[in-house]
């Protein structure tokens, strides 16, 4: 990636507008975002031919809920800087769950790891000051005390990336299993909206045995696996 030449001070007419930069910054009464955005460039391209811009894996706090919109504000402001070069992969992890609502078999997106987003980076010093100011961004996990984001162990890498190749090759028979006296909620069938816990489980049914009350008397109710769903 072609970037601009260092921005010095003759560029500017010798203004020196760098010294306290800022987005909101007027220079003569000229809004120079431009100039800010270029000099972002040039300093993270001097930073990684420093230290020879290794990328590695990253997690990074996300408020609840919010996870899709800061990936979505991560990858749009690296996009407007023209730094992709230095940002491999921005992920979310998903699972992919069944259940039936009105009779039908539907699917939907479950966010793996709630609150965190994954981003393979050259972490210089202003992309992790970019990615922190991001809306819907709390930081990374792992920091240090002095505030330095600590990557994850390769292990840890292989580990996160294998359970997503997993989920995305998994098709409809591969359901969100359920263990031993877990909680449920029935969400089809004549007891839907019944809470329970899972007494049984016949993988090869795809059906469980759900203990509920009814009336204040505990029954055991067989339902398929899509009948139901995690508390």
């Amino acid at each position: 990636m072609a970037l601009m030449e260092p921005i010095t001070k003759q560029r500017f007419g010798g203004h020196g507008c760098f010294g306290n930069f800022c987005r909101s910054h007027f220079c003569h009464g000229r809004f120079i975002q431009k100039h800010h955005d270029c000099y972002i460039q040039y300093v993270v391209l001097k930073a990684l031919k420093m230290n020879e811009g290794a990328k590695k894996w990253y997690v990074v706090r996300a408020a609840g809920g919010k996870e899709k919109k800061a990936k979505e504000y991560i990858e749009n402001e690296i996009k407007r800087l023209k730094l992709e070069e230095y940002v491999s992969q921005v992920l979310i992890p998903t699972e992919k769950i069944y259940q039936v609502k009105n009779g039908k078999k539907i699917s939907k997106e479950r966010i793996f790891y709630p609150g965190y987003i994954l981003i393979e980076v050259a972490l210089t010093a202003e992309i992790q000051h970019l990615i922190r100011n991001i809306t819907h961004v709390s930081g990374f996990l792992g920091e240090t005390k002095g505030g330095q984001p600590v990557p994850l162990r390769q292990s840890e890498v292989n580990r996160i990336l294998g359970k997503v190749d997993e989920l995305v090759d998994q098709d409809e028979e591969n359901i969100t299993p359920f263990l031993i006296s877990e909680a449920v909620k029935v969400v089809d069938g004549p007891f839907n909206g019944f809470n329970g816990t899972v007494e049984e489980i016949s993988e090869d049914k795809k059906k469980i045995k759900v203990m509920v009350k009814i009336f204040g008397r505990k029954t055991l109710l067989e339902l398929s696996f899509v009948q139901v769903e995690k508390e």
